[in-house]
């Protein structure tokens, strides 16, 4: 029980010091609305058709993007294909350890594809080559280095980043007597196309501590947040957007219970766990 009380009483000294923080500044200095110090460099990885790498204080992230061609999926036979994967390194945080990330990844993955989904943020036409016969499949792996918290934000600055740095090599395609697909690839490194990422969308993610809302939340502030909320922004014919998941919000629950995703503390059923080491609390 002494050991309960005791986690207890740091958890609420951790969420009161933040709130106060909150009042005018957050514990490091930043305003509500203040970003970390971020370091950005693409074109890293010689064997990718584009790469970038993000450091947002202690938040690091590696992507890099392989190009492929690919048949267009029955559904959609004028377009090209996009698949996010991510890896969360097990020296990241010892939460990663043995399968500890992979809820995590799986659902960044998921929340990329549902932010690239919209055609008014990514258009996947430009990556079709012949409608219906082929077209280019770019492979988005992600891999994080270092947790130190706003994931969502990080992993999305650094996916646009690389999609910026890729070359697609252009191609001269033609349709044979048997109506297959004759194609010539240039293999001057020169001769290339690059994508569109205007209106490549970006997550913002906002978590609520005590009666404040602030951005770019560190680790500890992630920690003590109540709720948070991931929204996609892209930016079309020079105005920002905030759209919805059926053209592009995407909402993210975190309970605070379990550190589970996509439910409330009110609804989970599992048992309450600790916020440093994630073992279940016992009397």
């Amino acid at each position: 029980m002494i050991g309960r009380q005791l986690r207890f009483i740091l958890f609420s000294r951790r969420t009161t010091s933040a709130m106060k923080s909150m009042e005018d500044l957050r514990c490091d200095g930043r305003s509500r609305r203040d970003y970390r110090p971020m370091e950005l460099e693409t074109d890293l990885v010689s064997n990718a058709s584009g790469s970038a790498r993000l450091r947002l204080a202690n938040t690091d992230i590696l992507v890099g993007i392989k190009t492929e061609i690919d048949k267009p999926n029955f559904s959609t036979p004028n377009q090209g294909k996009i698949e996010f994967f991510v890896d969360c390194s097990a020296n990241a945080t010892p939460e990663f350890e043995g399968r500890g990330g992979e809820e995590l990844a799986l659902e960044l993955a998921d929340t990329l594809t549902n932010a690239y989904e919209s055609q008014k943020a990514f258009d996947l036409k430009t990556l079709c080559i012949l409608p219906g016969q082929q077209c280019w499949k770019l492979f988005v792996d992600i891999l994080i280095l270092e947790c130190g918290g706003n994931l969502f934000d990080a992993v999305s600055l650094a996916a646009k980043a690389a999609l910026f740095n890729t070359k697609i090599p252009r191609v001269t395609a033609a349709l044979m007597d048997a109506g297959e697909a004759d194609l010539i690839i240039s293999d001057d490194p020169y001769d290339c196309t690059r994508i569109e990422i205007a209106n490549l969308p970006i997550l913002v993610t906002v978590c609520k501590i005590g009666d404040s809302c602030v951005v770019d939340p560190s680790a500890e502030e992630e920690e003590c947040s109540i709720a948070s909320v991931v929204v996609g922004v892209s930016k079309r014919n020079n105005k920002n957007r905030n759209y919805n998941r059926s053209a592009g919000i995407v909402l993210v629950l975190c309970c605070f219970k379990c550190k589970g995703f996509n439910h409330k503390a009110a609804d989970c059923k599992e048992k309450e766990v600790c916020t440093k080491c994630l073992g279940a609390l016992t009397a």
